[in-house]
């Protein structure tokens, strides 16, 4: 799981990765579940925060969790940047960005996420 949910670092800042690449639907719970407890561990808005979606499966169970981490994730990160979101249907997308309430981009490249994670 650690491999999952782990610091990398870019231009000198921190990010925390949550890489959810592949992963399948019964595998994201879990997933989603540590995420929860590893973000809730660190002060306020201080995480810049990169997700990499590339080919997870995302079914409605999943949706709803993903939902559920970013609201109660809010507090803690200062900005967040997603990856391989286009599978992911626009609709439920806006609401994934509903419930987070903070400034969220998604990017095609992960260079172009962490480059915009670093920028002030």
């Amino acid at each position: 799981m650690e491999e999952r949910i782990r610091f990398i670092e870019h231009k000198g800042k921190q990010i925390l990765l949550l890489d959810f690449s592949l992963a399948t639907a019964s595998q994201m719970i879990p997933i989603l579940m540590r995420v929860q407890t590893t973000v809730a561990q660190h002060e306020p808005r201080s995480l810049l925060v990169l997700a990499n979606y590339v080919g997870a499966e995302i079914d409605h169970k999943v949706a709803m969790k993903i939902k559920e981490v970013l609201a109660l994730d809010r507090p803690f990160v200062k900005k967040a940047a997603w990856l391989g979101t286009e599978h992911i249907p626009p609709a439920l997308s806006e609401n994934f960005h509903i419930f987070s309430q903070r400034e969220t981009a998604t990017f095609k490249t992960q260079e172009e996420a962490l480059d915009w994670l670093v920028r002030e």
